[in-house]
């Protein structure tokens, strides 16, 4: 009798390690399913010449239109307000302890590097990544799909490589934005509190900005296109039959983007903050 809870025990153990483990495998699969989609969609569109580059340019252009242009407004709103918290904050709490001169650098470190690219890749998430993921779901479930492939079409190239190209560019632009409106904005709103020269917030947001910036911002923003359009895209597709399968794969698609994407940034982060430390030579 003594042997039996150690038996249930290891039970357990073992059931949540077989659990785990497939987990597991069903993140690396669908996470090797996404790729794939993405080479063959690149693929479909270099190679397929059913369409022509007009249309697909047509479609580029409504994608950025509507992810990119219509979301302005809503992306001025929430830069203006995360940059003049961040801004004031950041310039108060250094000059109490007479660090003006690290405001540059702290800015660059938390709205160029951190915030922009996160605030602004769940802004296109909840926007055009619902969108496109119910769009394509119900082609699918009304055999809009089908019939494009009757007509020689390639539905990759047709309907998956233009908004991916669009979404990307339309992220990284829209990043772009995102900081510059914090940032200026974030100045104007200080400006009326705290007494702060043009001139010192200019510079120190030059002498601050380096090359590796630049790098991460397309890199974060560049990926995080790729990642909220292609999952998207893959959970659209997934629809079989019924227009009710269409909230469900939205769902997912929502959850799935914003989950890769905060773990492609956060290991992006790490990363880049080791690579610094090793430079210094802290490790």
């Amino acid at each position: 009798m003594a042997g039996h809870p150690s038996t249930s025990t290891q039970g357990h153990f073992l059931a949540f390690v077989d659990n785990l483990g497939a987990k597991v495998i069903s993140i690396v699969r669908y996470t090797l399913e996404v790729c794939q989609m993405v080479y063959l969609c690149i693929r479909a569109a270099v190679f397929d010449q059913a369409q022509g580059l007009r249309t697909i340019f047509g479609v580029v252009s409504a994608q950025i239109y509507f992810t990119g242009w219509q979301a302005l407004p809503l992306v001025s709103v929430l830069a203006l307000a995360a940059g003049s918290i961040i801004v004031l904050q950041s310039a108060t709490q250094l000059s109490l302890v007479g660090g003006q001169s690290m405001l540059g650098n702290l800015l660059v470190m938390i709205i160029i590097r951190e915030v922009g690219p996160l605030v602004t890749a769940l802004i296109v998430i909840a926007r055009s990544g619902t969108a496109v993921a119910s769009e394509i779901g119900n082609m699918r479930a009304n055999r809009e799909i089908e019939a494009l492939e009757v007509m020689g079409i390639n539905p990759l190239s047709y309907i998956v490589f233009p908004r991916l190209v669009g979404g990307v560019v339309s992220v990284v632009c829209l990043a772009f934005y995102f900081n510059a409106v914090a940032l200026l904005g974030g100045f104007i709103v200080t400006r009326v509190i705290n007494d702060m020269p043009f001139s010192f917030f200019a510079d120190s947001l030059a002498n601050a900005i380096t090359i590796e910036d630049w790098g991460l911002f397309l890199l974060k923003n560049g990926f995080s296109g790729i990642i909220i359009f292609v999952v998207s895209c893959y959970q659209g597709m997934l629809v079989k039959q019924s227009s009710h399968e269409v909230p469900q794969v939205t769902t997912k698609a929502v959850v799935n983007s914003v989950i890769y994407v905060v773990t492609f940034n956060l290991i992006v982060t790490t990363l880049f903050y080791l690579n610094q430390l090793i430079k210094l030579g802290l490790i």
